[in-house]
């Protein structure tokens, strides 16, 4: 009896961890974040799926309007670091149009409370700026607690 509790317990726990979808897993390389930081959000790997991620690395020289080339043995090790952290499951049944976040599925969904005026916002922009709304997004954490919109 006592077992099946304390299971039932940490599989609740779990699922509270995971409510808000993916984070940031622990262990990110220090190149992900000098490269990709270093122009926006470090998106956590869960956010698209292994294709998506792929497709990405390997058109780093028109990455979204950018030039975003690096050396050949840093877009290995973060590409690797990517797909083997990237989301799976039902919300990454297919990749979204052009391999962007914010026209996945899940991001349309989550956001689609969202007044359309708050992606003008000069502090905001455009979707893909996660850090104007999401206090903790450069810590990878984007729960739905951890919001702030501007003003």
């Amino acid at each position: 009896m006592n077992k099946r509790l304390c299971f039932l317990i940490v599989l609740s726990l779990t699922g509270i961890a995971h409510a808000d979808g993916p984070r940031m897993p622990s262990q990110v390389p220090e190149r992900y974040t000098a490269e990709c930081a270093a122009c926006h959000v470090a998106y956590p790997p869960g956010f698209l799926p292994a294709q998506s991620w792929q497709r990405i690395m390997g058109g780093l020289e028109k990455h979204y309007g950018s030039d975003a080339t690096m050396d050949a043995d840093s877009v290995r090790q973060i590409n690797a670091w990517l797909t083997a952290n990237s989301g799976t499951g039902r919300r990454m049944r297919e990749a979204p149009p052009e391999d962007r976040i914010t026209r996945s599925s899940w991001f349309v969904r989550e956001h689609r409370k969202v007044d359309p005026n708050t992606w003008q916002h000069p502090k905001v922009r455009s979707a893909a700026q996660c850090q104007a709304c999401h206090v903790q997004a450069a810590q990878g954490q984007f729960d739905d607690h951890q919001i702030r919109l501007p003003r």
